[in-house]
């Protein structure tokens, strides 16, 4: 059976053909890919487009890609790094912005999106919301917190203005300076407003802290200062960097941006806000003309306070004076006391005389020597007849003995010479007597070293010679008294 010739005209061929007098060749998706590329980059070559920011990221390579939205769609955009890093503000979600450049397509995802060469905020209500995003999140680090505020110096030596050179800004707080306390002055120039504008004065602010605490051109005060103008001229002033550079700034520093009506993040950082850069000038420093008010007033007080004890004192010992009785009136009752004592004193001799003559004249009475010898008689007669145990007498007489001779063999044995036998030196002063400590020792002129068989003098090491002292002579020994005789042997 022969084959099936398949229909050419089936619109459900297996194998693609081409038809006759077809010239349309089918596209490879990458040929598709880069039409389409060109027909949209060709017609949106270059657009604005208005829209909220979403997705915000920055990659590491230094591109920043993002989403424009609206309420019905979105589109993808992408800013290369150069373009990106000339950014005036810092891009965050949710601004509304108007990105300008070119459309064109992505073949990887088959998406379309914005090359964006230029973007910037949608008028000054988008440029208050990224004010307030950035106000709420530095204050989140704590960077406008109170307790980090400083008090700022009385009376600063030298001040550093971080303002332009060429503006009447520095001209107003020179002419107040000199106006109200004539002090140094070190400017440090920046741009105030456009590009570059707040990296210079964040530069400036950091310059001022690092130098040195002994460095002569370090100043004790910080004044920030600018004229005023709209919130996109002050803007520099709200960037992070001055914010956070005036923050960490290790010297006092006030912020002087703008009029009175003017707020910027750079017055929260600061630690002192001032409404002009004039009123600035009269934060930072006194009137030198009311300070030498003030100190002559305080030395006027002085002269007042040191006299005004001596005039009271003055006044109270007149005072006390008057009421000071005579001195006669004070003698007078002690001199009468003094004659009564004298009078009670004669009187108290004469009675003590009288009493003793009374008890004399009885002492001689019983004193007669008829009396004293009947006395004497009596005695003898009890002492007649009394009569003694001759044991009483023996036994205390042998126990006297045993305990002498107890004493005796205790002091043979604490005699300070026996140890001399056994190797030992007796110090002995002078005097001959026996020393037994240093301190003692150091202050003698010589002393006297007794060994078993001898006697050595020596000066103490620091002691100034003096004569040898002779030899100590033995002490002579004392007499036995003589035994006496036993009453009853």
């Amino acid at each position: 059976m022969a084959a099936e010739t398949p229909d050419l005209d089936s619109k459900d061929s297996l194998v693609a053909r081409s038809a006759a007098g077809d010239n349309a060749a089918p596209h490879s998706v990458s040929e598709i890919s880069q039409l389409l590329k060109r027909s949209v980059e060709d017609k949106f070559g270059f657009v604005r487009i208005r829209g909220e920011l979403s997705g915000v990221k920055r990659a590491a390579s230094g591109h920043f890609y993002c989403a424009l939205k609206d309420e019905n769609a979105v589109i993808d955009g992408v800013m290369w790094r150069g373009n990106a890093g000339r950014l005036a503000f810092h891009a965050e979600d949710g601004l509304e912005v108007v990105a300008a450049g070119k459309l064109t397509t992505y073949p990887g995802r088959s998406k379309y999106q914005i090359v964006i060469d230029r973007m910037e905020l949608a008028g000054e209500g988008a440029l208050l919301a990224l004010l307030e995003k950035t106000k709420a999140r530095l204050a989140g680090e704590g960077l406008f917190d109170a307790d980090r505020k400083r008090t700022l110096p009385f009376l600063p030596r030298t001040i550093g203005v971080v303002t332009s050179p060429t503006g009447a800004v520095i001209r107003d707080i020179l002419h107040r300076l000199a106006d109200r306390f004539p002090s140094r002055v070190i400017v440090w120039p920046v741009l105030v407003q456009g590009k570059g504008a707040a990296e210079q004065v964040a530069a400036a602010v950091r310059g001022f802290s690092n130098l040195p605490q002994e460095h002569a051109d370090r100043p004790d005060l910080v004044i920030v200062a600018r004229g005023g103008g709209s919130i996109e001229d002050l803007w520099s002033f709200n960037e992070e960097a001055v914010v956070r550079a005036i923050a960490e700034s290790t010297i006092p520093t006030i912020s002087a941006v703008g009029h009175e009506t003017d707020t910027t993040l750079a017055d929260f950082a600061a630690d002192r806000r001032a409404p002009t850069p004039t009123a600035a000038a009269e934060i930072a420093v006194p009137v030198r003309a009311e300070l030498a008010a003030t100190l002559a007033d305080f030395a006027h007080r002085q002269r007042q306070s040191a006299a005004r004890p001596v005039q009271l004192g003055r006044e109270r010992l007149e005072a006390r004076v008057q009421r000071l009785p005579r001195a006669e009136t004070l003698v007078e009752p002690h001199a009468q006391k003094l004659d009564d004592l004298a009078e009670r004193l004669r009187r108290g001799l004469l009675d003590r005389i009288a009493a003793a003559r009374t008890t004399l004249q009885g002492d001689r009475a019983r004193l007669s020597a008829p009396l004293l010898r009947a006395r004497l008689e009596r005695a003898a007669e009890r002492l007649g007849a009394v009569r003694l145990d001759p044991a009483l007498v023996t036994r205390r007489i042998t126990d006297r003995r045993e305990q002498i001779a107890a004493l005796g063999r205790l002091a043979q044995q604490l005699h300070p010479d026996r140890p001399l036998e056994r190797g030992y030196v007796r110090v002995m002063g002078s005097d001959g007597s026996t020393i037994t400590d240093r301190k003692r020792a150091a202050k003698q002129d010589a002393l006297t070293l007794k060994f078993r068989d001898g006697e050595l003098v020596v000066v103490p090491h620091g002691a100034s010679p003096a004569a040898k002292p002779a030899a100590r002579k033995p002490a002579a020994a004392k007499p036995t008294p003589p035994r006496q005789d036993d009453l009853f042997g």
